[in-house]
């Protein structure tokens, strides 16, 4: 059994079939975003973006990973999510294949974001659509934000750990 220590370990596929490494991730923080194109909210990809374009020459990357656990909010296709992205909101970050977040077939990726996080009252399960967690440029999990939790909110947390080196 590979033992993950950090989020560098892991790999997933992009919404066009491209397996993606996590390790050519390393050194940058992170924003790992469960995602979905029909839920009250699918506006904060705004939010997402305008971070990305902002932190992104100083090394944030925005990963964003369809889920339809919640309330069926993400049916599409892979095809179907990366227009709704790229027609409403113009997002330029990696999305991924759509994922499990919770239960058995939950992502490796999401297990171990879980388990270095928990959440409210230290429930280990993704509540929602756009859990939000922060991941410095050694892959430590830092933070787990609630959906509710504004993307431009998160900037002070970002800006620390982007001069924090």
């Amino acid at each position: 059994m590979v033992r993950e220590d950090s989020v560098y370990d892991f790999s997933a596929p992009l919404l066009d079939g491209n397996l993606v490494s996590f390790a050519s991730f390393r050194h940058k923080v992170l924003l790992i975003v469960n995602t979905a194109s029909q839920c009250g909210f699918t506006p904060q990809y705004a939010g997402l973006e305008q971070l990305y374009s902002t932190y992104r020459d100083r090394g944030l990357m925005v990963l964003a990973f369809p889920c339809n656990q919640f309330g069926a909010q993400e049916p599409g296709t892979a095809d179907q999510i990366g227009a709704f992205c790229q027609k409403n909101y113009g997002v330029s970050f990696p999305v991924f294949a759509k994922i499990d977040v919770n239960g058995p077939n939950a992502h490796p990726l999401y297990r171990f974001l879980k388990a270095r996080k928990a959440g409210l009252f230290g429930f280990r399960r993704v509540s929602w659509n756009f859990t939000k967690f922060l991941i410095d440029p050694k892959g430590n999990v830092t933070e787990r934000y609630g959906p509710s939790k504004q993307p431009k909110n998160l900037a002070p947390a970002i800006e620390r750990l982007l001069t924090s080196g």
